[in-house]
């Protein structure tokens, strides 16, 4: 990859909410900023974006630190898009590699992701990087109603 990858700032929420609508999470603008602000608050969340040489941001990783009663902390990946016009030229990997060393320098052990039974290519790059399936679940949502 030529650029670099580096923290992303609220100055980047506007390319952030595109490349989300581009990978089928559609997102405000605001959203996204008000996201990205309690994450830069929390010491277990991280967000990187991949830059090109000209400064224009291609791809963005989030990666955090899960915590369960069950079992030790491990990373996981809440997000992560490449520009479908950057795709296969290194930009996914480095993204990937940048959250990783965020990891290790936390002591964490284990990166997991969680990714669509549809997204074929998504998954044959996880496994290039290294990554084994490990279960085959489904995810449950259930809207819960907050007093105001």
């Amino acid at each position: 990859m030529n650029g670099e990858v580096r923290a992303a700032t609220v100055g980047d929420t506007t390319i952030l909410a595109s490349l989300s609508s581009q990978f089928g999470y559609p997102a405000a603008v605001r959203d996204v900023e008000i996201r990205l602000r309690m994450m830069e608050a929390s010491p277990e969340h991280r967000v990187l974006v991949a830059c090109l040489e000209d400064g224009s941001v291609v791809g963005w990783i989030h990666v955090y630190i899960a915590m369960r009663v069950e079992s030790n902390p491990f990373g996981e990946l809440g997000g992560f898009v490449v520009e479908e016009n950057h795709r296969r030229r290194g930009i996914g990997s480095a993204l990937l590699g940048a959250a990783e060393t965020w990891l290790t320098g936390r002591g964490i052990e284990t990166l997991r992701v969680r990714s669509r039974s549809t997204r074929v290519d998504a998954h044959a790059f996880f496994e290039q990087a290294g990554f084994s399936m490990t279960k085959d679940q489904r995810v449950f949502d259930k809207p819960i109603m907050i007093d105001t």
